[in-house]
């Protein structure tokens, strides 16, 4: 058998959208084969089935992932279509020209030169964790005011809340093992707070932030 993904896992460089990929069977191994486009995001893992709910009256169906063999009327479990088509939302958005055409704050705008153009001395941010951010500032910023994609965005993003719970709205953004969700969890935090100072009559924005985390990393991290 060619071992050539075992001999050359990697093909794409970390600070740019990487342009292929290689091939996984059903099984999620290898076939050797690249293709010159990027990995769509997709569900490998085996997940377990859902337990029924019982679904309010009146509420809204989501049915992006139907025929999944995971998600029912009561609860979606598969967010690959929704991540897919926000990811082409963004990657639109990106490849915009004309700064004054992402209907951004100019705050906005100037954090997002910095990230994607400034000559870094040290420790350049990656593009999935530029990605990130710019995911959350679409749908902040962006996506609130855009009548077709927007709409159906959030709506789906305020269902999927709904059921999982009611009294929270939560988005998540996953990212891989040390990719640096803590330096994305700062490009946030400056995002916010900037914006948030700047606009301190918009509900878009916060000054405040709650971090969590599950140990101590953070906590014990030397100041710089």
């Amino acid at each position: 058998m060619n071992q050539s993904f075992f001999e050359r896992p990697i093909l794409n460089s970390p600070y740019a959208c990487p342009p292929r990929h290689w091939e996984l069977d059903r099984d999620g191994q290898p076939t050797n084969r690249i293709i010159e486009t990027r990995r769509r995001s997709e569900l490998i893992t085996p997940v377990p089935k859902p337990q029924r709910r019982r679904r309010a009256a009146g509420q809204a169906e989501l049915a992006l992932a139907a025929g999944d063999g995971l998600s029912t009327t009561e609860q979606e479990y598969n967010p690959t279509p929704i991540i897919n088509e926000i990811r082409g939302y963004v990657e639109n958005w990106r490849n915009l020209p004309n700064a004054n055409q992402w209907q951004v704050t100019p705050e906005t705008a100037r954090l997002l030169q910095h990230w994607r153009h400034h000559r870094f001395n040290k420790y350049q941010p990656f593009f999935c964790q530029i990605e990130a951010v710019e995911t959350a500032i679409w749908l902040a910023e962006v996506a609130s005011d855009r009548a077709a994609a927007g709409a159906k965005i959030w709506t789906h993003i305020r269902g999927a809340n709904k059921e999982a719970n009611p009294d929270l709205l939560r988005i998540a953004l996953k990212l891989a093992t040390g990719a640096g969700k803590t330096t994305v969890m700062a490009m946030l935090i400056a995002w916010q707070t900037v914006n948030a100072v700047r606009h301190p009559g918009s509900q878009k924005f916060s000054r405040a932030f709650l971090v969590i985390t599950p140990g101590i990393t953070i906590k014990a991290a030397p100041a710089e």
